[in-house]
């Protein structure tokens, strides 16, 4: 068999965009775990919202990739010791000294009291609260004209910052992709005798690197997102995209990636919800 992988982003792939529930991707992680086959899971998400999520659902012995990539969470860390977040207020600096005519239109989690993050994000307060705990990027909204955001994107740009729009939000960082994660990521499970097939997961534009970037890609449906773009190698099914929405999508893609590499046919087991998936639904 050979050695395999997946990477995958969260909301709206693995999560339910409206709920934050996994319960429908349940049959494919028993399999991954039980075929002994990395999740390393990659998301926008902070190392605390990470860790949480990973050891919820069996996964710490693997890393993670954090903050659209700025961070690299090693197996079983819960977050980065320093909580160094000097990026962070770096960056917030560079947006609060952006041209009024332009800043009036980006507002961050660092302009969001928890509460409204609570309302914009729909998730439970503890969970905004960690959100927040940002060390590398601003997750934010845009809601000015596309040439008002070319302005503010040259902005940036002159500034060091590069942007990239996932399901939810535009979200500002000092360049580092999921993308420039994988390789490295890689390189830990590479063996000598094995072949190494990687898989990722992800629905929206900031997953385009991570797509592109492993061995075979899929683009998860989600009627929320804005959307990818048709690429290339949809073509010659490198990737190629679900027809179900969220964890639904997710789960197939992953069993189907199973089946075609392990030699192995999972069985589909109905299994009880956590408590923590009972509370989001």
């Amino acid at each position: 068999m050979p050695n395999l992988i997946v990477f995958t982003d969260l909301d709206g792939t693995l999560l339910d965009h409206s709920n934050y529930s996994y319960v429908s991707a349940k049959p494919a992680l028993i399999a991954l775990k039980e075929l002994q086959i990395p999740l390393i899971l990659a998301s926008s998400k902070t190392s605390v919202e990470i860790n949480s999520l990973r050891e919820e659902i069996g996964f710490s012995d693997c890393p993670a990739i954090v903050e659209n990539g700025a961070g690299l969470l090693a197996p079983g860390q819960t977050s980065f010791e320093t909580q160094d977040a000097s990026d962070y207020t770096r960056l917030t600096q560079i947006i609060a000294n952006a041209p009024e005519k332009l800043r009036q239109f980006y507002k961050g989690f660092n302009d969001w009291s928890i509460e409204e993050l609570v309302e914009i994000t729909g998730l439970p307060r503890e969970s905004a609260f960690n959100a927040a705990k940002r060390q590398f990027s601003e997750p934010g909204l845009w809601t000015g004209t596309d040439e008002m955001k070319e302005a503010f994107s040259e902005y940036l740009s002159q500034n060091g910052v590069s942007y990239r729009h996932g399901g939810r939000f535009m979200t500002l960082s000092f360049g580092a992709t999921k993308g420039q994660r994988i390789e490295e990521i890689c390189l830990r499970y590479t063996k000598p005798d094995k072949q190494i097939i990687s898989l990722s997961l992800g629905d929206a534009p900031n997953d385009v690197e991570m797509l592109l970037a492993t061995d075979y890609g899929v683009i998860i449906s989600n009627e929320h997102s804005v959307g990818i773009p048709e690429l290339p190698e949809e073509s010659n099914g490198k990737i190629i995209r679900t027809t179900k929405t969220g964890p639904a999508g997710w789960n197939d893609a992953v069993l189907d990636f199973i089946s075609k590499h392990s030699g192995s046919n999972p069985q589909i087991k109905n299994t009880p919800k956590t408590e923590s998936e009972k509370d989001i639904g």
